[in-house]
């Protein structure tokens, strides 16, 4: 079986075509295995690439976690699909596509694999939230459940440990845990920020949802810079937070057989 790895600021991907529906997308032992950075491939997540239920989006995308399971939306991935997708000839660069994922239809337009601009569906205001230690944090979700705390130096934090302790906090049991954004604000319109993603169980080195979520509490009804260890995005949204799109590089690292 073919696949492709792509990144977007550090966010890497395997993507597989599975328009004929020949992956075992049941296996998520098998999918655990492939994003094993030791004994896989290797990335923070498996996409694939499907037909949509419906006519009138080109495609629908599937994705997974490094822990092989299936997972909410990952805006990233969303971007890294839409790319590839223009290389399977499905999408035409300068135009809009519409698609499909965990969290419902989405828009992107594939400029090149530098820049991708990607829709988010539109999300609530921030709420404050304490957690078990009485720390003080804001949660979004914006197609994936994120937790944003705001600190004085990202690069100071030790994402890990502090990632993983409120990833697991008992408010967010029911949802299956939160991802962990740990903010710093450069600028009025300027962030730097660090992710731990559940279902990597690690920190990632950029996270769309994350970045969205962060410049959606900063900044609503601007256009916002956020950089992460992997590159830099861009998230603009309206004021009332109905219009959100992610932008950024999406490009395309090597491919191969398994």
């Amino acid at each position: 079986m073919q696949f492709v790895k792509y990144h977007g600021t550090g966010n890497d991907f395997i993507l597989i075509d599975d328009r004929d529906g020949q992956f075992p997308a049941q296996d998520y032992a098998r999918v655990a295995a492939l994003c094993h950075r030791r004994f896989g491939i290797g990335a923070d997540g498996l996409i694939l690439l499907q037909p949509a239920a419906e006519p009138r989006y080109a495609f629908h995308m599937a994705y997974y976690n490094a822990d092989g399971r299936p997972s909410t939306f990952c805006g990233n991935g969303g971007r890294c699909t839409v790319s590839f997708a223009a290389e399977l000839g499905l999408v035409a660069a300068g135009a809009a596509v519409d698609f499909t994922a965990a969290d419902g239809p989405h828009q992107a337009t594939y400029h090149s694999p530098a820049q991708v601009e990607l829709v988010m569906r539109p999300a609530q205001a921030p709420k404050a939230v304490v957690l078990a230690d009485g720390r003080q944090g804001f949660f979004l979700d914006t197609g994936s459940p994120h937790l944003i705390l705001p600190v004085d130096a990202v690069a100071e934090v030790e994402v890990v440990p502090q990632g993983r302790q409120y990833r697991h906090d008992a408010q967010f049991a029911a949802i299956g845990g939160v991802n962990v954004n740990f903010l710093e604000r450069v600028g009025a319109r300027h962030l730097h920020v660090r992710t731990y993603e559940r279902g990597v169980e690690d920190e990632t080195l950029s996270c769309g949802t994350g970045v969205t979520a962060a410049a959606l509490w900063a900044a609503p009804g601007h256009t916002v810079r956020v950089d992460t260890p992997g590159g830099t995005l861009q998230v603009s949204s309206s004021a009332d937070l109905g219009q959100v799109v992610l932008a950024g590089p999406a490009q395309r690292v090597y491919q191969g057989t398994f």
